[in-house]
Parts: C-alpha cells; sequence; structure tokens
C-alpha cells in the first residue's frame, strides 16, 4: 500500500482538478440546478434554508435557553451572527460528508465508462457544497450589516479560511466515496458523526466554556480551526491564527494526498463491486 502512495504525486489531484475543471464546473451546476428542480421558488431555496435555520437556531438556543456567547454579545441578533458562522462551515462539511458515502453509487454510470475520470464527482459534490456557502456567507454580512451597520475589514480573509479548508473536504469525499462502495451502512455513520463534530466544535458556545483540561483537545475536530478563524474574521474583526491555519493546511494536504491515493488504488474494484 506504502509504494502505491509512492506513485501518486501530491499534487495530481489538483493538477485533475485544472485539467477537468469545465466539467467540475458543469457537474456542480447540473447538481445545484436539480436539487431545485420542481420546486415553487426554485434556487431561492439556497437564500431561504440557511436564513429558516439561522432562526430556527437563535430561537432555541437564543430565547429558549437563554444562551450568551459572552459578555460582549448579548443581543439574541448579536448571538445570532456568531451561531451563523460557525454553522456554515458545519453545514458544508455536513453536505460533503454525508452525500460522499453514495457519490460513486449514484453515478455507476460513469464508472463503467473507463475514460470517465471519476475524481471529478468529488470536485464537483464539493463545489456544489461551495454554491451553498457561498449563499449563506452572504446572508450573514447582510444580517451582520443590517444589526451592527459595518462590516470588519477582515472578510477579506475568508476565502483564505475557506482555501485552507477545501483539501480536508476533497481528501473526506475521497475517502468516504470509495469506502461507500465496499461499506454501504458507513452512510447511516456518517450522519452521526457530523452531528457529534458539530456539538463538539465551538459552534453553538465558545471554547471557554470547555473545561481547561479538555479544551485543547478540541483541535483534535477538524472544524474547530476553521470555525474559529471564520468567526475571527466575520465576526470579531480580527485577522485567523496563521500558526493554526498554516498547521491545519500542512496536515489537510497530507490527508487529502492518502485519501486520493487510497481512492485510486480503491476504484479498480468498483466496476466489480457495483
Amino acid at each position: 500500500m506504502i509504494s502505491a502512495y509512492r506513485l501518486i504525486d501530491p499534487l495530481s489531484p489538483y493538477r485533475a482538478l485544472c485539467r477537468h475543471f469545465a466539467l467540475v464546473v458543469q457537474l456542480a451546476r447540473r447538481d445545484v440546478v436539480g436539487r431545485y428542480r420542481g420546486s415553487f421558488i426554485g434556487l431561492l431555496w439556497s437564500f431561504f434554508n440557511p436564513l429558516l435555520m439561522l432562526m430556527i437556531y437563535t430561537f432555541v438556543f437564543g430565547v429558549i435557553f437563554n444562551s450568551r456567547w459572552n459578555a460582549q454579545v448579548t443581543g439574541h441578533f448579536e448571538f445570532a451572527i456568531v451561531l451563523f458562522a460557525g454553522l456554515n462551515i458545519n453545514s458544508m462539511f455536513a453536505e460533503c460528508a454525508n452525500r460522499a458515502p453514495t457519490l460513486i453509487v449514484e453515478n455507476t454510470n460513469f464508472v463503467k465508462k473507463v475514460v470517465f475520470p471519476l475524481e471529478t464527482l468529488s470536485w464537483s459534490a464539493l463545489g456544489s457544497a461551495l454554491f451553498h456557502l457561498l449563499v449563506s456567507t452572504v446572508v450573514l454580512l447582510i444580517i451582520a450589516l443590517f444589526v451592527k451597520g459595518s462590516l470588519p475589514w477582515t472578510i477579506v480573509f475568508f476565502p483564505v479560511v475557506v482555501a485552507c479548508f477545501l483539501p480536508f473536504m476533497a481528501g473526506t469525499i475521497w475517502l468516504l466515496a470509495s469506502l461507500g462502495v465496499f461499506l454501504r451502512d458507513l452512510k447511516q455513520a456518517t450522519g452521526i458523526i457530523t452531528t457529534a463534530l458539530m456539538f463538539l466544535a465551538p459552534i453553538l458556545y465558545p471554547r471557554e466554556f470547555i473545561p481547561a483540561s479538555y479544551r485543547d483537545w478540541m483541535y483534535l475536530n477538524p472544524l474547530t480551526v476553521i470555525v474559529e478563524a471564520s468567526q475571527d474574521v466575520l465576526v470579531w474583526g480580527r485577522p485567523p491564527s496563521w500558526i493554526h491555519l498554516g498547521i491545519y493546511t500542512v496536515v489537510a494536504c497530507l490527508f487529502a494526498w492518502i485519501a486520493f491515493a487510497w481512492f485510486e488504488r480503491s476504484r479498480k474494484g468498483f466496476a466489480d463491486v457495483l
């Protein structure tokens, strides 16, 4: 297995993206349009869905449980902005992870086409999730502008934060998509895991609420660094921790390379199983 990994160029996943970029965009567009085809308001659901979820979470945690982020954030709308910044990242992760186990199974017609680049299915799924993240972020910025009257200049760093997240997301899709072909129960497990990671990340509460002895363990959660960086640049108006982002990006790229190598090695058995 190690020798198989050595044959994989670490940049090959990204070269594949550049080589088939037009195909990835076409598949992502088809996925987004197909998701809302037949509905009354169509693509507008991509705008209303995050808005409705924000209202529900704000009412439950801000009104019923009377949760507060810290001494500076006391209003329900301010709490909603902080909450939304983290939920957007979790929603992107959950969308990709929950869909990945059936990504190959639902596209068996592509598996039997020898010339079709199967790795583009992962990139197209990630592109669809990026579209929804973009819409959700626009909703967040509109609400923040309405509540605070201005937006922090640090929002220019948000694309950098998302870029650091992409290798991990791509690796997650490659790994789960390949495993999902052989382990059909994996889809049931990913739903539980994504929910657990949401509650174990500083999304519904600040990291300071965790006992000091357990606080550093939160960084084993792959969402923690990205969630905190998103809150920093979108809400608190400060640059992200570049050290944390740098370490995260290196580890994420290594994970993506290993996951892609496993995907390339296991794809030879897809047709036999399907």
